[in-house]
């Protein structure tokens, strides 16, 4: 056999079995963070990759600002505010301890330059006047931030103040975290750019945004630091590789420097050993199914939001996909209702489930088409 023909044999068997085992790759135990919490999750089908501790509720630190910046998004979003606004700089406000924007009493500031002192200098005179503009007062304002969690499904996290000052009742846990940042890049996506902005100026004073990952990493784009003596150093990334968004949330580790190495560590894990497919899109018709008495025949059925899986590397051919429909589909449907399932699994395992629904409304049929359905009922 001549050497040539040898040598291409050599490499296919060599580049087939690497590709084998490349496929077939375990998924190894996630890296040490040295946190005392922490979570990494898949933005688009919230699978969570690994986590620790991630219910337990912590001091969060300016972590807290992710939800102040909620409330507001959301003010904005609802024409309660406008980005244009003019906020009168309370005194409180101004001696709030910590990080500042260096805004001064009884000065008029914009809601656009008091939300960018909030998230990239992380300004806690900037957050206080927000709240105060929103609420009245920055206690009516925390309460709000926390009836806004409750309806969230925050279900371990309490507020008692914008700014993540300590307080023994102030907390939030890893996972509320991650479902916090998960919603404010869905739900806001015209606001989120701030959270990868750099540096920002005012009053002459430019101030740098505390996320080192910004810098390190160019899939980051997001979103908050936090630090207190008793919270130690957080962080919570956002990243964005090849289509594939991962959510990080790092509490309690012992330096700036600490808090960048986990997040990036646990950011490298996702993206290496994991990848994320979308198998339907929202409202995209899937199947009909029979619907009696109905004013028409067959019903339209599909998914109300695109479902997404997160799964091992090498592993897609793997999936397998099933749906399972009601019996008997009786008229009148609403759009949206569901009448069934789509389950998707891995090899044995169910990893995603979401109802199957309803493309449109179908009405109930003329008189004589249930009779004529009953009829065809009764017969079977």
């Amino acid at each position: 056999m001549p050497n040539r023909l040898i040598f291409i044999i050599f490499v296919a068997l060599h580049l087939f079995t690497a590709s084998a085992l490349a496929a077939a790759l375990p998924i190894p135990k996630p890296p040490s963070t040295g946190a005392k919490s922490f979570i990494i999750q898949d933005f688009e089908s919230s699978r969570v990759l690994a986590e620790n501790n991630s219910d337990q509720s912590v001091e969060p630190a300016s972590i807290t600002k992710l939800m102040t910046a909620y409330v507001i998004f959301n003010e904005l979003q609802a024409g309660n505010i406008a980005l244009s606004d003019l906020v009168t700089i309370s005194e409180k406000a101004w001696r709030t301890p910590g990080s500042r924007m260096f805004v001064e009493v009884n000065k008029q500031v914009s809601v656009e330059d008091l939300l960018q002192g909030m998230i990239i200098q992380s300004g806690n005179d900037a957050t206080v006047a927000l709240a105060e503009h929103i609420a009245g007062s920055e206690e009516t304002f925390a309460a709000l931030m926390s009836r806004h969690a409750e309806e969230i499904g925050m279900t371990g996290s309490h507020f008692e103040n914008s700014t993540g000052l300590p307080d023994e009742n102030h907390y939030m846990t890893a996972k509320d975290i991650a479902l916090l940042a998960t919603l404010l890049i869905k739900k806001y996506p015209e606001y989120y750019h701030w959270y990868s902005q750099k540096e920002f100026t005012f009053n002459d004073i430019t101030q740098y945004n505390r996320n080192k990952l910004l810098w390190r990493d160019e899939s980051v784009d997001g979103l908050k630091t936090g630090f207190t003596d008793s919270a130690g150093y957080c962080l919570v990334t956002s990243a964005k590789k090849d289509g594939m968004r991962l959510i990080t949330v790092v509490l309690g580790t012992e330096s700036a420097n600490a808090r960048v190495d986990a997040s990036q560590a646990l950011l490298n894990y996702g993206f290496r050993f994991f990848e994320t497919h979308k198998l339907y899109d929202a409202g995209t018709k899937l199947t009909t199914s029979r619907i009696w008495k109905g004013s028409t025949a067959a019903v339209p059925l599909g998914l109300d939001q695109s479902l997404y899986v997160t799964i091992p590397r090498g592993q897609y051919k793997s999936l397998d996909a099933s749906m399972s429909i009601n019996d008997l589909i009786m008229a009148p449907v609403k759009e949206g209702q569901p009448l069934g399932a789509v389950q998707v699994k891995l090899s044995d395992e169910i990893i995603a489930s979401q109802p199957l629904v309803s493309l449109q409304t179908i009405s109930e049929g003329s008189f004589w088409q249930r009779i004529s359905d009953e009829a065809l009922l009764y017969l079977e």
